[in-house]
């Protein structure tokens, strides 16, 4: 059907808004992490929060009420994994999963690659669309605990930001320095 009737608009309006409003407070108490997409679990939250409105918004048979009772739910279970985890390193390996090196110095993890179902035309892409036109430019790829790739262009002499990255163990030990 084109048009129901101009309640049910009426309705959709007067829902939006107040849902809307609801939303925006809701994400404004529990700050900023909570539609961070920095591993898999915040993006299922992100995801969650938008199938609720719209099951607020479109769903006769679901109030504002419960919809604004449910957006309070998930942004509590999300406040409370995402506090746990920095406290937690058990929990923290649960929730989050850690990068996997795809490509250092010259050489693919063909192992880390079939384990994230990724191809070599993939971290290719992520080359390019860092800028890089050769991988002859790149020491690593990684794929991060969102999905995302980051692309290092030069590692240079501290490594730190690469301790928790899958792979480092197993990449080629430095060599010592001739004299």
């Amino acid at each position: 059907m084109f048009f129901d009737g101009w309640d049910d608009l009426g309705r959709l309006v007067v829902i939006g808004v107040l849902a809307y409003a609801g939303l925006v407070v809701i994400l404004r108490t529990t700050g900023k992490r909570t539609l961070s997409k920095m591993n898999a679990f915040d993006l299922v939250i992100t995801v969650a929060l938008g199938s609720t409105l719209s099951s607020a918004l479109l769903s006769q048979d679901v109030s504002l009420s419960e919809g604004l009772l449910a957006f309070v739910l998930l942004c509590a279970l999300q406040y409370g994994v995402t506090f746990l985890s920095v406290r937690s390193e058990r929990v923290q390996g649960i929730v989050k999963g850690e990068p996997s090196l795809l490509y250092f110095k010259g050489q693919y993890f063909e192992r880390h690659l079939k384990r994230e179902r990724v191809t070599r035309e993939e971290v290719l892409a992520a080359a390019r669309a860092a800028g890089h036109g050769s991988l002859g430019n790149v020491e690593a790829v990684v794929l991060e605990t969102d999905g995302s790739f980051s692309v290092v262009p030069k590692l240079g002499e501290d490594w730190r930001a690469m301790r928790t990255v899958s792979g480092m163990d197993m990449r080629p030990k430095r060599q010592p320095a001739t004299r």
